[in-house]
């Protein structure tokens, strides 16, 4: 027999017009012991098919400028105020931008996103990276996304958009009622209206956060909720992956069972979005990972992340054919 309060919540999600989980149901979800996990993972399904059929994507990204910054997110082998052993590097190169580019969408990639460490980028910076997204337009078939830390300046925003890219990726990580044990260089306030602006800048918004940073189900929720408020296009679920150095190297991962119940429930919170499984999805889920889209997930990442490896793509292409998916090549 199925658990009856997600077999009703998910058949509402499905064939309701206009309803949604509330946050207090979800809570309720959430607390529901590990024997009604495959319950959860099962609806969680039903609820991509309805809504996105067995079409997935795939996402690939640049680390295209590394370390330095200025901020202490806890997790990040990138800030300054932490020791982890990484590559440091100004901006890459317009070429270095566009070769990557290539070699992604040679290896399967649907989308492409530039991403710089630090706070917020330069003008020239802006340029360069303005440059190398028009020619990658004109050579591959990727949608293009950046990712290049806060955005407030209209003129920056219309040159992004001008040279070919649609979406604009700033992940605010984790719950607001968590942020400041994670990071307290700037405010959380801050990354919700970078979200806002790049919305009403006419990108599409990819906007997520990283789950196993300490939070409680609840913050899990709170922060699928203030996505869901936001009316963000796509989320991006990643798993601490523990890097030495950092603020939280000594923190566990996740176990598999828990990722994917978070995986759902931010399926069933978010049942019309786009839902990507990012970096950390090796060192959690291990054997797991073909059951993120069981578990709700549409999208994967493939390649390597910004500091880690990631596992040869080819691999996570024949995944999804084993899987009998249908990859888009490209949905803007």
């Amino acid at each position: 027999m199925f658990n009856e309060m997600i077999r009703g919540i998910a058949e509402k999600t499905i064939g309701k017009a206009g309803y949604y989980v509330s946050q207090e149901e979800a809570c309720e979800l959430s607390a529901l012991p590990d024997d009604d996990t495959i319950d959860l993972i099962m609806f969680a399904d039903k609820i991509r098919k309805r809504f996105k059929k067995d079409n997935v994507f795939t996402c690939s990204i640049i680390n295209a400028k590394s370390g330095f910054c200025s901020e202490d997110c806890a997790f990040c082998a990138q800030s300054a105020h932490h020791k982890a052993k990484i590559d440091t590097y100004s901006l890459l190169s317009e070429e270095d931008l566009v070769n990557k580019a290539i070699r992604m969408w040679e290896a399967g990639a649907s989308k492409y996103s530039m991403v710089t460490s630090g706070y917020m980028v330069t003008d020239e910076e802006i340029e360069t990276i303005a440059r190398a997204a028009a020619t990658i337009k004109k050579e591959t078939g990727l949608a293009i996304c950046a990712s290049l830390g806060m955005l407030t300046e209209p003129v920056m925003a219309r040159k992004l958009k001008d040279s070919g890219i649609t979406t604009y990726h700033h992940n605010l990580e984790t719950a607001r009622s968590w942020f400041d044990h994670i990071c307290t260089t700037h405010d959380y306030e801050e990354d919700v209206q970078t979200v806002r602006f790049a919305g009403a800048s006419g990108f599409k918004v990819c906007s997520g956060g990283i789950l196993g940073l300490g939070e409680t189900w609840e913050q899990r929720i709170e922060l699928a909720f203030t996505l869901r408020e936001l009316n963000v296009d796509a989320i991006p679920i990643n798993f601490l992956n523990p890097i030495p150095g950092t603020g939280l190297e000594s923190m566990p991962l996740l176990s598999p069972v828990e990722a994917l119940k978070c995986i759902a429930l931010f399926r069933f919170i978010n049942p019309e979005k786009d839902i990507t499984v990012c970096g950390g999805r090796e060192a959690t889920l291990r054997d797991y990972q073909s059951w993120i889209f069981a578990a709700g997930a549409n999208g994967l990442m493939i390649g390597d992340y910004l500091t880690t490896k990631g596992r040869n793509a080819g691999m996570d292409i024949d995944m999804i054919k084993e899987m009998r998916l249908v990859k888009n090549e490209n949905n803007g």
